[in-house]
This record gives C-alpha cells, structure tokens and sequence, in this order.
C-alpha cells in the first residue's frame, strides 16, 4: 500500500498543471477545463489533502458518495464529478479505476422543462434590449444553446439562405438552424457595430480573436479577418485564460443571464427563466405550430430522438382536457 503524504504546495501546482495540460491536448473547452479542475481541487481537500496518487477508488466512491448524501448534488453534478475524477486518474495518473459499485448515486429525476406562453416571451422580449437583448431573441429565434450563440461569427450568418451555422456545437457537433426574418435588420445592425470595434482593434494593434484548435498555426492572419470576429463582440479587452494574450473576447455569458433575468423581473413573470428556458420554449413552440419532431431533433442538434421527445408533453392534453367535477356543480 503506497505511503500516504499531505499534498504540500509544491506537488498541487504541478498535478493541476498537468490535469489542465491533457484537457487542452484533447481540446476540452475551457469551461471543462476550470470545471474538471475545481473537482480535483474538492476531491483532494475533502481528503485532507492528500495526493490522488495515494488514493484510489475507495477514496473516490467516498467522495462520490458523500456529494449524493451530504451535500443532496444533483445526478449530473455527481456524474460530472465522476467524469473529473475519472480522466484525473486515468489521463494524468495512468491509473485505472475499478467500476466504483459501492457509490451512493444521486437520485436522477426526469423534470418537465421550464416553458414560457408565447405571450410570457413577448413581455419578456419587449423588457430586453442592447446586445444582450438581441443575445435573447436570438435564443428564442434559432433555439440555440446561450455558448452557441455568443460564439457566433460573422462567417456563420447566413442572410440570403436565413440560415444560422452552429460550428462545433454539444458533443463537437455542427448544424444548420433556421435564421428568423425578424432578426435579420437587428443582425446586421449588430454586425457593423462589431465592425466598428474590429476595425479599431485592428488600428490599433490588437491581436485577433481565438481560433480553435490549431487553426492560428494553419492559418495565421485568419484571427484578423472579419469573417471569424465574433457577432457579439465584448465591450471591453480581455486576458486569454489559456495563452495570456489580450484580446477581444466575446460578450460574457453572466451578462446575458443577467439579462435575461432583470428582463422577467420587469416583465412579471413568476417562473424561473433563465437563457436556456428560451431554448425549451423555441422547441415547444414549433411543436404546438405543428413541426414534426425529427425536423426539432434537428434544429436542436440533438443525437437521440429520445431527448426531444421531453417536448413531446404539449402535445398530451392532460389536465386541460379534462372537466373538473367542481364544474359540474
């Protein structure tokens, strides 16, 4: 059995280093990246900081457990910390763990999705405005994720065909979706703003937008040209996280979230909304509009059928078509 060691601060640097040097190897997004990282941190604290090295699957279903049963997680947030704690073994340690059989998993519960009538979005749409704003309707408009659309470019809009590309979407994904006419002036509008501010960058020296994978090395000027500007562009310069360039990153996904609720607080609307509950309406919708559900599955970029189908509840009459015994007194 290998010697258990506290995990001084100079080991810490290091393994974290090397956890965030593979999920970039893999070309992880950067949200991963700060998420894988954050429970490897957890994992390691609750054990008192010892190092993973000298743990094992014990360790790691004792961790597990306690997040189902301690702190009540969620069955995805136990899940994505299982995920983290599995590539941290086996990509960074080498190791491999046993199938973790005595992990007390968290209760999955299968959740209708948040809706909004279509008169609930038009009093929201209406309380928004600015970018974030057109960030909304566009949510709505195309049922796109939130990081789907604040990671649009230029080059992606297709105004003739009215169609939106969503390039290396869930699950490394890219789809088509339909680009909505009423959006179509505040889109270009949008863009030469955005213009404005990338021909300002460019005067004055600023270094091109992020590119994925190894794009900047193939091709190196491309991080210049307006075709790869996001639609969304950020007020204000930013650090790189990952490579330490200042650069123009897109509009951030908090002020769109803010947005979006100070909008439904004005709007009056007692339910929770947040970005994606636009997405959940956007499917509903075209279902009560009579679209048949393969052509949402593919709007949505949906791998399974089985995952629209939570949709498919608008089409069930439910309660509403029954007559309540009170009425008939």
């Amino acid at each position: 059995m290998p010697t258990q060691t506290p995990l001084s601060l100079a080991q810490s640097p290091r393994l974290l280093d090397r956890l965030r040097t593979e999920i970039r190897t893999r070309h992880y997004s950067i949200s991963t990246e700060s998420s894988y990282v954050d429970w490897a941190k957890r994992f390691i604290y609750f054990h008192n900081k010892r190092h993973p090295q000298d743990m094992g699957a014990v360790e790691v279903g004792a961790f597990l457990s306690y997040l189902a049963t301690e702190r009540n997680v969620s069955a995805a947030t136990q899940n994505q910390a299982k995920s983290a704690l599995l590539f941290l073994y086996g990509a960074v340690l080498g190791v491999e763990l046993p199938w973790l059989k005595e992990v007390v998993s968290a209760r999955a519960q299968r959740k209708l999705p948040v809706v909004l009538t279509q008169a609930e979005v038009r009093a929201l749409l209406l309380e928004s405005s600015g970018p974030a704003g057109l960030v909304t309707s566009l949510l709505y408009g195309t049922g796109l994720r939130l990081m789907e659309g604040l990671r649009l470019r230029v080059k992606d809009i297709e105004f003739e065909r009215r169609e939106l590309v969503v390039r290396d979407g869930k699950g490394g994904k890219d789809r088509v979706t339909v680009l909505p006419e009423n959006l179509m002036l505040p889109l270009r509008d949008q863009l030469a703003q955005a213009k404005k501010l990338h021909d300002a960058d460019l005067r004055d020296g600023v270094p091109g937008v992020s590119l994925p994978d190894a794009l900047a090395v193939k091709y190196p000027r491309a991080g210049s040209s307006w075709g790869w500007q996001w639609v969304f562009p950020s007020s204000t310069l930013s650090t790189d996280p990952r490579s330490g360039v200042v650069r123009r990153h897109h509009l951030y996904e908090q002020s769109v979230q803010r947005a979006v609720s100070g909008a439904a607080k004005r709007a009056g609307i007692v339910k929770p909304c947040t970005p994606h509950t636009l997405r959940h309406s956007f499917a509903t919708h075209l279902l009560q509009s009579g679209y048949d559900i393969r052509t949402v599955q593919e709007l949505l970029g949906h791998s399974d059928v089985s995952t629209t189908m939570i949709y498919t509840h608008v089409m069930n009459r439910g309660g509403r078509g029954v007559r309540s015994p009170l009425d008939s007194i």
